[in-house]
């Protein structure tokens, strides 16, 4: 069996920067024997609120937690979650990726993006308050987050405004993603697309296309705060 890859894709703009990366990922990954699915938040409308609409039983219960982890049991998610849940259930022989591409919002990922996150990666499903981090219960899977900025890599650079990039991550790729037990490579990060030359543009897509023939190939960082923080 092949190796199995979810895009969870979050820009408006088919014909963005964004939207050039995901082409190549899609175009190279398929060529190299993968299955790749793509989910693009904007384009299926996603709802990214986190509400008792997700849950179609236990009216009486008011903690959306409990509720979450009561649904997770008794399989009462709506029809729009258990689709979305099912993206990542996968064949045990199978070995599944897990990409996001979106443009860094406010130090973070856009609000669409987050709501996958909340309403996908539920206790229950993704974690249990006693199993997490390296005991999460997605272990077999690997993530990869792909953005671009509006900053250049020197305003994010240890010493420069926005303080180093790493920062912006800890939240996103250690509060989440390790915290479900993803082991995560390391991300992909196009700064300011939009104002350097079309030649620099060529050479950032050069350079994820030559990233991803070699993906499979790659260690995951170590998650751990001296990563972020050194």
């Amino acid at each position: 069996p092949g190796k199995r890859v979810l895009i969870v894709y979050a820009h408006q703009e088919p014909k963005s920067f964004n939207g050039s990366l995901l082409k190549i990922a899609v175009e190279e990954l398929t060529k190299q024997g993968c299955s790749v699915t793509v989910s693009d938040l904007y384009a299926m409308q996603f709802e990214p609120r986190a509400t008792r609409n997700d849950i179609v039983a236990f009216p009486m219960l008011n903690n959306l937690n409990c509720l979450s982890l009561s649904a997770q049991e008794r399989c009462s998610r709506s029809c729009i979650i258990r689709r979305l849940i099912k993206k990542l259930i996968y064949d045990q022989t199978a070995f599944l990726k897990v990409h996001s591409f979106f443009p860094l919002f406010w130090f973070s990922m856009p609000a669409i993006l987050k709501g996958w996150m909340d309403r996908v990666l539920v206790q229950g499903f993704a974690y249990d308050l006693s199993k997490s981090y390296d005991g999460g219960l997605l272990q077999d899977k690997l993530s990869l987050f792909s953005f671009t900025t509006g900053a250049t890599k020197e305003m994010y650079s240890n010493g420069g405004v926005s303080g180093d990039v790493r920062y912006v991550l800890w939240p996103m790729q250690h509060g989440i993603m390790h915290f479900c037990g993803v082991k995560v490579l390391e991300p992909h990060i196009c700064y300011a697309p939009e104002n350097v030359s079309e030649e620099k543009r060529k050479e950032m897509l050069t350079a994820w296309t030559q990233r991803l023939k070699t993906l499979w190939k790659e260690e995951p960082i170590k998650c751990s705060p001296e990563w972020y923080f050194k």
